[in-house]
């Protein structure tokens, strides 16, 4: 039986050191996923200042920790490991923990952090404006130098007093070696992949070092090596990716936030009609549409396995679409009707594509 995402090419937008459950999933599923890294993570400029509010949240100063990105939870992690402490050492007993979803929950539950406030459904920083509490508090809010300011901004209008910080640097890819951030976390999703697991290239030194290796078409067609292990996806230059997608050779993309979203449309744009784009969450779908992408689908959870969901989605969406112009007679004039039952103007799956 045929895979639902069967030779597909895939093209993951992610730095390779968190691109593996992604990969992972996409393959399990028939796809063959290309690493395009287009962003990476630099500790904040300023260390200093983010260690003294991590020391004051420490010294139990703040009334609540609000952590803005699953990005947010590496950086601080990164700090208490340079300075021989703990992620959950640095939150007393009484500071309540607020995160923008179910995704960075399981992360902040898996490294020991009890989570007070998330919205159940959405990955937002919208979504947790509308469940923040009335009235005074103390605040602080690490994030990415180049953060909206719709959370902050939410909190300070119910009352909170807010210390917002950079907390690390979103760069182009390769981040410098000395400034990246390189801390893992622990696992905190559900998920696993059905497939083998794969190994995945460091990150170079310099952008230099990524050369377009192959054709993943053809890789599609391969069989695993002897010890039946999944290949190691490519590693493409987004000078690379453009010229495969000019082509035709790379058939979707995925955008795992509002900041890749804005990449994507600056080095790879304008991006082939016949290339499917995948939104990790209503946040980016937005994002991609303010920057002029055409959306083909959006994950209902922003995990691995929301992903390849909306892919498949979008794929049956897209055959669906051409199995009904096949039926029609090029002589007649196709109009869709506007209400006739059966003949399915209704499906989402139309609706979710336009």
């Amino acid at each position: 039986m045929s895979l639902p995402l069967q030779g597909l090419t895939v093209a993951v937008t992610r730095s390779p050191d968190r691109s593996a459950a992604l990969a992972t999933a996409l393959s399990a599923a028939g796809a063959v996923p290309v690493l395009v890294p287009l962003l990476d993570f630099e500790i904040a400029a300023d260390q200093d200042g983010l260690g003294a509010a991590l020391e004051r949240l420490r010294a139990g100063k703040f009334d609540w920790l609000v952590v803005s990105s699953i990005t947010t939870v590496r950086a601080l992690k990164q700090w208490a490991a340079a300075h021989d402490t703990s992620l959950a050492d640095l939150l007393p007993a009484q500071t309540r923990v607020a995160t923008i979803g179910p995704s960075s929950r399981k992360i902040l539950e898996a490294e020991g952090v009890r989570v007070d406030l998330a919205p159940r459904d959405v990955q937002s920083a919208a979504g947790l404006v509308e469940l923040w509490p009335d009235g005074r508090s103390r605040v602080l809010l690490p994030q990415s130098d180049i953060a909206e300011p719709t959370l902050a901004r939410g909190i300070a209008a119910k009352g909170a007093q807010v210390d917002s910080l950079p907390a690390y640097r979103t760069v182009d890819y390769p981040a410098r070696p000395a400034a990246r951030l390189t801390t893992a976390l622990k696992p905190g999703t559900s998920w696993r992949p059905h497939a083998q697991s794969m190994e995945f290239p460091p990150a170079p030194e310099t952008a230099h070092s990524l050369q377009f290796a192959g054709t993943p078409h053809d890789a599609a067609q391969s069989s695993p090596s002897p010890g039946g292990s999944t290949p190691s996806p490519e590693l493409l230059t987004p000078g690379a990716a453009k010229t495969m997608l000019a082509v035709g050779r790379i058939d979707a993309v995925v955008a795992a936030s509002g900041s890749a979203a804005r990449s994507i449309a600056r080095l790879l744009g304008p991006l082939p009609p016949s290339c499917l784009l995948i939104a990790i969450g209503v946040p980016t779908r937005t994002e991609s549409e303010n920057v002029g992408l055409l959306v083909a689908g959006t994950a209902d959870e922003p995990t691995p396995a929301g992903i390849v969901e909306a892919l498949t989605r979008a794929v049956l969406a897209l055959d669906h679409q051409a199995n009904s112009a096949e039926t029609v007679p090029e002589s007649i004039p196709y109009e869709i009707p506007e209400t006739v039952p059966g003949t399915g103007n209704e499906s989402s799956l139309e609706k979710e594509q336009q």
